[in-house]
């Protein structure tokens, strides 16, 4: 919990409309269905030492908030010795329980971090991991009149789990722990044979998109409709799992024009509506430089940190127009690109990054630690060392449960943001963060997902796997150095400049890499870096930025924007104008001759 309340607009907006259901969107973009049920609102809540369900409830909680926030109406910290519990009633009408021809499906897009759902007395299912989506098929047990419960528990920064950025001991680069449901937890209705799962593979260069359909059991037809602006571009019927469609004229997707295609699928009964983008990203040399290729072409990845918290929502956004905002505004700055830092978000983030044209640089939840050593991920690194990732210790990596975990939640995330157009690159470790084993874990990420690049060690630790010589430098003047294997080259951090905004801080403790006391100062330092510092570079073969970063966050006063949102910090037209230069300086050096 933050030491000082401030709000977003839109979770604003939440307290003074307190029956508003919050994120109330279909929360699944690229498999719509119509018929659905949206639970997220006020639950019941407790929280108690004793994993017996408690005799009475505290009072209410704003679902899908976490505790710890400001919009959940709760305010109270979930320790890893708590269970943290939920109850809400809902009714359903005779045909939702009519098990005959159509079945009801209870999802939770998230929960941090172990959870038990009951329902009607019964339990129904676990599920562990605090950022993957989980479904029960709980049509046997409805009931005119429900009640629903859950228990949580969340270990926070325990060693075997993914936890990010959260820590009990938080502060400067940590942030305050997010426990329980913080994603929409809905109702859907389906026919008896349905489509559990859909993966969009754009085979660019074939002027193709492949389509591969899972099923909680065999079909028999299925019909496909795709449009382009409207028009028709393919009508028709398959019968297998696996569907080539071959596109009469390719539309590629680029952040400049970012061209989706709108589907409508019938499988048997089940009817619902999806989306893909035709690009293709991949790496290619332009004057004795490695760069990233999209759609064939060179692209500089020109972006920022993007952490996805919110200071009233936590981890859970308070709206969907909140989404669009923080990825809008970055657009409008001129930047294509977010790296998005150490966190999972709903779909519905992904969806809009993929219709405004922002690219996306999606790292894996770190875990391990807790404590990382602060010689192995401060220390060593400013001074040139790099380690070897199998001295597992050293890396807080002991546990070969956590390790095995990782791999599982690195299929998991792949799973799950597989079909997302705009994801360019995967980011398994971060400056040592829980890294182990990179050369072996790049090649099966590379077996799960070839369609994408991977920047394996971003920061520190780089054993030579990957696609990219990442660096990070915050604390000294950034200078190209050669990379023997010749990967693209991006500065994957740097920055973090911190300019405090009074009355829009949620801390009386302001960290930053570099501080400013004033606009005018933190501008001409920020233009002073990229102007000394980057396009030099850039003319040397740097293909790549990601500055820290899209806002503050708690005590971490280096955003562009507020906490709140309140406040932008720059100047639009001014860093616009610095980030074409910096595209069009690219764009010259590594054109086609």
């Amino acid at each position: 919990m933050t030491s000082r309340t401030i709000t977003t607009p839109w979770g604003q907006q939440l307290l003074e409309n307190p029956e508003e259901i919050a994120l109330n969107d279909y929360p699944r973009p690229q498999l719509r269905r119509d018929n659905w049920r949206n639970l997220n609102g006020w639950w019941e809540y407790a929280i108690t030492k004793s994993d017996q369900q408690p005799a009475s409830f505290e009072g209410k909680i704003r679902v899908p908030f976490s505790p710890e926030t400001t919009l959940s109406g709760v305010g109270k910290m979930v320790g890893p010795a708590d269970f943290l519990w939920y109850r809400r009633h809902f009714s359903v009408n005779t045909k939702e329980t009519a098990p005959a021809n159509r079945r009801t499906l209870l999802h939770f897009g998230a929960v941090d971090q172990i959870c038990e759902v009951f329902l009607n007395g019964q339990s129904i299912g676990t599920h562990v991991g605090g950022y993957w989506p989980f479904e029960f098929d709980i049509t046997h047990q409805l009931q005119a009149d429900n009640e629903l419960i859950v228990k949580v528990q969340d270990f926070s920064d325990n060693p075997r789990y993914a936890y990010g950025k959260q820590k009990q001991k938080h502060g400067q680069i940590w942030y305050t722990p997010q426990s329980g449901i913080w994603q929409t937890v809905w109702l859907e209705q389906v026919p008896q044979t349905y489509v559990t799962q859909l993966q969009w593979c754009p085979q660019f260069d074939e002027g193709q998109i492949l389509l591969t359909l899972g099923t909680n059991q065999p079909f028999a037809k299925g019909t496909l409709l795709i449009t382009s602006q409207e028009q028709v571009v393919c009508q028709r019927e398959f019968s297998d799992t696996t569907v080539a469609i071959l596109l009469p004229q390719v539309h590629p997707w680029t952040p400049a024009d970012p061209h989706l295609y709108q589907v409508t699928l019938t499988v048997d009964e089940d009817r619902f509506t999806s989306y893909f983008g035709m690009r293709k990203f991949s790496i290619g040399k332009r004057n004795g430089v490695t760069v990233p290729l999209l759609n064939n072409q060179p692209v500089f990845f020109n972006g920022l940190l993007d952490q996805g918290y919110w200071s009233d929502g936590g981890y859970t956004p308070p709206s969907d127009e909140a989404l669009v905002y923080d990825i809008q505004q970055m657009k409008d700055l001129g930047f294509n690109l977010l790296r998005k830092h150490i966190k999972i978000e709903p779909l519905r983030w992904y969806y809009h990054c993929d219709r405004l044209g922002m690219l996306v640089w999606q790292d894996f939840v770190s875990g391990g630690g807790p404590d990382y050593h602060p010689l192995v991920i401060q220390v060593l690194p400013f001074i040139g060392v790099t380690l070897k990732d199998h001295h597992y210790r050293w890396f807080g990596r002991q546990l070969a449960a956590s390790r095995q975990q990782f791999r599982q939640e690195m299929h998991d995330t792949v799973k799950l943001l597989q079909n997302v157009t705009s994801l360019a690159v995967w980011v398994p470790f971060n400056e040592g963060w829980g890294q182990f084993d990179s050369l072996p874990v790049t090649a099966e990420l590379r077996q799960l997902d070839p369609t994408r690049l991977i920047d394996t060690a971003s920061g520190y630790h780089d054993q030579g796997a990957g696609d990219f010589h990442s660096a990070h430098v915050y604390f000294k003047k950034f200078r190209m150095k050669p990379d023997r294997k010749q990967r693209i080259q991006v500065l994957s951090e740097f920055g973090g400049y911190s300019l405090p905004v009074v009355g829009h801080m949620a801390s009386d403790k302001r960290f930053g890499y570099k501080k400013f006391p004033d606009q005018e100062r933190f501008l001409t330092a920020y233009l002073k870096l990229f102007t000394e510092e980057v396009l030099p570079a850039v003319s040397q073969g740097l293909a790549g930025t990601v500055y820290t970063q899209v806002s503050d966050v708690e005590d971490e006063l280096n955003g562009l924007m507020t906490f709140d949102r309140r406040v932008l910090k720059v100047d639009e037209n001014i860093l616009r104008k610095m980030n074409h230069t910096i595209a069009e300086t690219f764009q010259q050096l590594h054109k086609d001759n």
